[in-house]
């Protein structure tokens, strides 16, 4: 089950149990849109489907993407297919920006960090999402995993300052979510058997998830970023 299918099925809490990690992604994404002024302009680096507009209707949200990682994707919703690398915009036009897993699907992502530096107006807010252990995902377009050092190396190098990297749960919380990819992996009607075996650990083992107390094995960071002045 996707998540989007979940959030329509599925308690809440539920929900936010199993799929963590996209929970605290649209919970991010809701709380940096929250702290935006009203008439903003928000440039979504990497929007794919502009799933997150409806958290920016204060503000003014740009999409843009390249619009070639998913061939089921809707990308009628952007505003500008572009390369992250070479953004149609002016310097220093936006008063915020995101970047929510694209990082990894970006050949060049220094330079694209660069370019969302270079449309940002100075002290302008950048928030990143960026996996450190996934699986491949919307292949051939998916080149790299991050470590938060890693992050933060290509965020000051670009023009900004770390102001906050923290990850998204740790090594049980990645269990669980290897159990569920497992149980997937199967076709039905072993898929059902795989379940059976794999759910049950799949919702424990997050119980144990703060015996990382460091987070080293997490899915993902969540980055919270500002241009330089």
């Amino acid at each position: 089950m996707t998540y989007a299918r979940a959030r329509q099925l599925l308690p809440d809490p539920l929900v936010r149990w199993v799929y963590h990690f996209e929970a605290e992604l649209d919970q991010s994404v809701f709380t940096f849109a929250l702290h935006l002024p009203e008439g903003a302009r928000v440039l979504d680096a990497g929007a794919g489907e502009a799933r997150h507009a409806p958290c920016f209707d204060r503000q003014r949200y740009v999409a843009v993407d390249l619009a070639v990682g998913d061939a089921e994707w809707d990308y009628r919703h952007l505003d500008a297919i572009a390369d992250l690398a070479a953004l149609p915009f002016a310097t220093a036009s936006f008063d915020a920006a995101l970047n929510i897993v694209t990082l990894e699907h970006l050949p060049e992502p220094a330079a694209a960090l660069a370019e969302i530096a270079r449309v940002l107006r100075p002290g302008a807010p950048l928030l990143i999402v960026a996996p450190h252990q996934w699986e491949v995902h919307q292949a051939p377009h998916d080149y790299f995993r991050y470590t938060c050092h890693g992050l933060r190396y290509l965020l000051e190098r670009a023009g900004f300052a770390a102001v906050e990297i923290r990850p998204v749960g740790g090594l049980f919380r990645l269990l669980a979510r290897r159990f569920w990819a497992a149980a997937l992996l199967f076709r039905p009607p072993w898929r059902w058997l795989a379940l059976l075996v794999c759910a049950p650990a799949a919702l424990l083992l997050p119980v144990f998830d703060s015996v990382d107390r460091h987070g080293d094995y997490t899915p993902g960071y969540i980055a919270l970023a500002r241009r330089n002045p």
